[in-house]
């Protein structure tokens, strides 16, 4: 029959797993789906004479549903990779059943660096950025200005866990101090107890380990409440420009964070970014332009080598440099981490800002080996020793 067939010559299939009606929808959600399509139809929309199909799945911010979708796209329709991921809980169970089934898991959004440390995989990969690279650039340049007592306010899950604990590593080892944390649930609207916890304190830094619509109230409810770097400076450690543009430049000017992508970086972000505009009416955030590169270079590797079997192609990745917009000169490790600049950015005051969506300042480049954890402190186990 045709469909027995089909089972025998299925087309190369990448399942986007995002959040697309909850915290993280803005940031990722169906732009991440969009960026997959513009992947596939840049690479030509076949690979090895198949068709190349793009699958979504709302994960809704739980594990057993993102894991339930993973399980039914690997078993049912032969979906070779799954990209994005936004929640660490969710990447780091869906980066260990791909790998359990040899499948490549391509993790985006999440940011928990413990995706290429101790829970890495041969077959999972982690794009955009980490909760290292989004810490260490900013901490240490911080406290070497003098701000040295810090307080952080903290999702109270993987991800939140992680971006504090590789922060608060970093303001030690430039000799500051934490002085307290808040944790809050994921999803949160009222954060007025743990900025006045903040406040109380009398640390110098507020630091929000913390994303997407989280970030964003936190933002807001600090400015309305007087926080301000006269007293106190509030660093968020991870901002995409999707909450700028929610935010507005009289909130958010001045905000310092590190970002790996800026559409308006040169003529080839440009280009791309504008493409992206045109379907989206939105700017492309990091985690968008991650999964355009992690979807393009998924399939530059199946075709590489031959094949769309998992370990193989995982192997392809390794080995191929990556260069397009997003990642130029980028280099695969073998814990499975993209390595690529970051940029410490500041946001615009309205002032300064020519056109929309004119939103930052480059204040520095951060290089792709400074910028993310060593590979030999990672404790990946892929990694010898």
């Amino acid at each position: 029959t045709a469909r027995g067939q089909q089972t025998h010559d299925p087309s190369i299939n990448i399942g986007v797993l995002t959040d697309i009606t909850g915290i993280y929808a803005t940031l990722a959600g169906e732009g991440s789906v969009v960026a997959a399509h513009m992947a596939v139809e840049d690479f030509g929309g076949e690979a090895l004479g198949k068709k190349i199909r793009v699958l979504f799945g709302d994960h809704k911010q739980k594990v057993d549903v993102a894991s339930a979708i993973a399980t039914q796209w690997f078993n049912e329709e032969h979906v070779g990779a799954v990209v994005d991921m936004p929640n660490s809980t969710i990447a780091l169970a869906t980066q260990k059943l791909a790998g359990a089934l040899g499948r490549i898991s391509i993790t985006v959004t999440a940011g928990s660096s413990d995706l290429t440390g101790r829970d890495c995989t041969s077959t999972g990969f982690h794009w955009a950025y980490d909760t290292y690279s989004n810490t260490v650039g900013i901490a240490r340049p911080m406290v070497g200005f003098g701000l040295d007592t810090w307080y952080f306010i903290t999702a109270n899950y993987t991800f939140g866990w992680t971006l504090e604990q590789d922060a608060s590593s970093a303001v030690e080892k430039a000799g500051g101090k934490v002085i307290g944390r808040s944790l809050h649930p994921l999803n949160t609207n009222n954060f007025s107890d743990y900025l006045t916890a903040a406040q109380d304190s009398g640390a110098k830094v507020i630091a929000l380990a913390n994303a997407g619509g989280d970030t964003i109230h936190a933002v807001k409810q600090a400015a309305e409440i007087g926080i301000s770097p006269r007293s106190q400076t509030l660093v968020p450690l991870l901002v995409f420009i999707s909450d700028v543009d929610s935010l507005g430049l009289d909130v958010a000017k001045g905000m310092t964070f590190v970002d790996g992508f800026y559409w308006d970086k040169n003529r080839q972000t440009r280009e791309w970014s504008k493409r992206f505009y045109a379907r989206r009416r939105a700017m492309p955030t990091m985690a968008q332009a991650g999964v355009y590169s992690a979807v393009l270079h998924y399939l530059r590797a199946v075709r590489a080598c031959g094949t769309d079997e998992g370990k193989t192609v995982a192997n392809s990745m390794r080995q191929l440099p990556v260069d397009d917009f997003f990642a130029p000169s980028g280099v695969v490790r073998a814990d499975g981490r993209l390595v690529h600049d970051m940029y410490l950015v500041e946001v615009k005051p309205p002032e300064e800002s020519r056109y929309p969506w004119d939103y930052y300042k480059a204040l520095s480049v951060i290089p792709g080996d400074k910028a993310f954890r060593p590979l030999a402190e990672g404790k990946c186990p892929l990694v010898p020793v």
